[in-house]
């Protein structure tokens, strides 16, 4: 049994759960930012329904402390990293009405194998919440089991002790690709599996391999709000030239939210690749309009004008 304390709990503003989660974190490492510090580098449109994993370690790196973000990580790994003293934050995937499903990340402090029960700070239900392993693994596969941790520079050297050849990226995408074949294999209609298949694949340039997997994924029925969240078929779609089909899912993200600047970003891309130049520019000019720390979109942007 583990159980962190020294933790400000921070219910969340809306749409705001990245910024309060990793401003919990922070409060444990004797930092002041609150959850609107955070927002107002990472998400500066309010209605931005996206923090990725990789914003959040830019930000705990750029105050001096360590970062990583991880996937394809497992119960043990957790219970590991919070028996040394170092929180975790999980991406998880909630429905709390049927039919609204979301992205959710939380912070977990603790531990008991007792009752087979995490202990976590959530921005949305409180803290010290209890959740049971199984109920935990289930929500956070659907993300690949992603997860986040930053900590003081004197625990370096237990982050590297415990993570070991998870911080490779080239071994952890293989082994989450694993665990997500094995799952589709022991569940061949699992949509979630064949999608982590695909974006375990894709981080592998394994791009043939990946659309494929994206394709069953979709013919299986994915949540209405994955690729809010989600954005490794954009990336497959249009490494393969399959820039329509790019085209498709960002449509159908923007009718149901229009400040999806990642969204916007692989819109200009797939329009720049069909030789649409015009159209290509308004989508990176809207991407840079929600978020003009969108360093992609700003790439992007400038690659047009050059000869």
């Amino acid at each position: 049994t583990v159980l962190l304390s020294g933790f400000t709990h921070a219910w969340q503003t809306w749409n705001n759960c990245g910024p309060a989660t990793l401003a919990m974190n922070l409060s444990r490492l004797g930092r002041k930012e609150t959850q609107a510090d955070v927002a107002a580098v990472l998400k500066p449109d309010p209605d931005d329904k996206n923090v990725s994993p990789h914003e959040m370690v830019a930000y705990a790196r750029a105050l001096g402390l360590g970062a990583v973000a991880r996937v394809g990580g497992n119960l043990e790994i957790v219970k590991r990293l919070l028996s040394r003293g170092i929180p975790v934050i999980a991406e998880a995937w909630i429905e709390p009405e049927p039919n609204d499903g979301m992205g959710h990340y939380r912070l977990l402090i603790g531990y008991d194998d007792a009752t087979a029960e995490f202990t976590l700070y959530d921005s949305l239900f409180g803290p010290d919440v209890r959740i049971s392993y199984e109920t935990f693994d289930a929500e956070w596969r659907v993300f690949n089991r992603t997860y986040v941790i930053v900590y003081s520079r004197d625990q370096q050297t237990a982050v590297e002790e415990i993570l070991g050849h998870a911080l490779d990226d080239e071994w952890m995408y293989t082994q989450a690709l694993a665990t997500a074949q094995a799952e589709a294999a022991a569940n061949p209609d699992d949509p979630f599996a064949w999608f982590n298949i695909g974006t375990n694949l894709t981080a592998l340039e394994r791009y043939d391999e990946a659309v494929l997997a994206y394709d069953q994924a979709r013919r299986l029925g994915l949540p209405w709000r994955m690729l809010w969240y989600q954005f490794g078929p954009f990336e497959a779609y249009f490494a393969v030239g399959r820039y329509e089909d790019v085209l498709t899912l960002t449509a159908a993200n923007l009718r149901t939210a229009g400040n999806l600047e990642e969204s916007h970003y692989w819109q200009g891309r797939a329009l720049q690749a069909l030789g649409r130049v015009d159209e290509a520019r308004r989508a990176f000019e809207r991407a840079l309009r929600f978020n003009p720390n969108y360093v992609e979109a700003r790439q992007a942007m400038a690659a047009l004008d050059l000869p």
